[in-house]
């Protein structure tokens, strides 16, 4: 009985698996069982750039014909880049075109996707105004970078945050929630030694 396993979805577990082996320190790689045409990446920008401290969700497009043809690669979050389309996050490198080759795989894609954050090539620009930014004021450019990074690539510390403070709401509230159970044991003692004592002196008086 023939294989139903696609070649490329076989070829796709195996680099996943091996990249799982020895993962990339801030690249983070993950597949989808149901399918398996789109690859997940969380990339972390590069320290020293101003990408750094964000974390960038890419897809990769693979087609049925990979290894033999390259993927298509994708930021979903915004980023101010000369080589990444500013309208569709395409990014535009030699490797995804004219310089892939079948023994390259996901790996190498990404690692040189990270060196695109780090050396933008602004002479291949799919954004115009990062190339000419980066050309021409680069403080102006490092600037706009920085600022759609924090805005936009900064979700994870946003996340964070609004479970910590969800958190201390809940230790809040618990902490209202003893406060008031002891409040309503002490005045429930106090009604019951009154009730008592009440219960005594109509005794008395029998």
């Amino acid at each position: 009985m023939e294989n139903a396993v696609p070649e490329f979805a076989r070829r796709l577990y195996k680099e996943w698996r091996d990249f799982t082996a020895e993962p990339v320190e801030g690249i983070q790689l993950m597949l989808n069982d149901q399918d398996m045409t789109e690859v997940q990446v969380v990339l972390d920008g590069p320290v020293g750039t101003p990408y750094d401290g964000g974390k960038f969700r890419l897809k990769m497009l693979i087609p049925m014909q990979y290894p033999m043809e390259p993927p298509k690669a994708y930021f979903c979050t915004k980023i101010f880049h000369p080589n990444i389309a500013p309208n569709t996050g395409e990014v535009c490198v030699n490797t995804l075109k004219k310089d892939w080759k079948s023994n390259l795989g996901l790996r190498h894609i990404l690692l040189t996707i990270r060196c695109l954050l780090i050396e933008p090539n602004p002479e291949s620009a799919l954004n115009e105004e990062a190339g000419k930014l980066l050309l021409e004021d680069y403080s102006e450019f490092v600037a706009e970078a920085r600022l759609l990074t924090e805005v936009h690539a900064y979700w994870h510390v946003r996340e964070q945050a609004k479970v910590s403070s969800q958190k201390m709401h809940q230790d809040d509230h618990a902490s209202v929630d003893m406060s008031g159970n002891s409040t309503d044991a002490r005045t429930h003692s106090k009604v019951t030694q009154r009730n008592n004592s009440s219960f005594r002196k109509a005794l008395k008086r029998l």
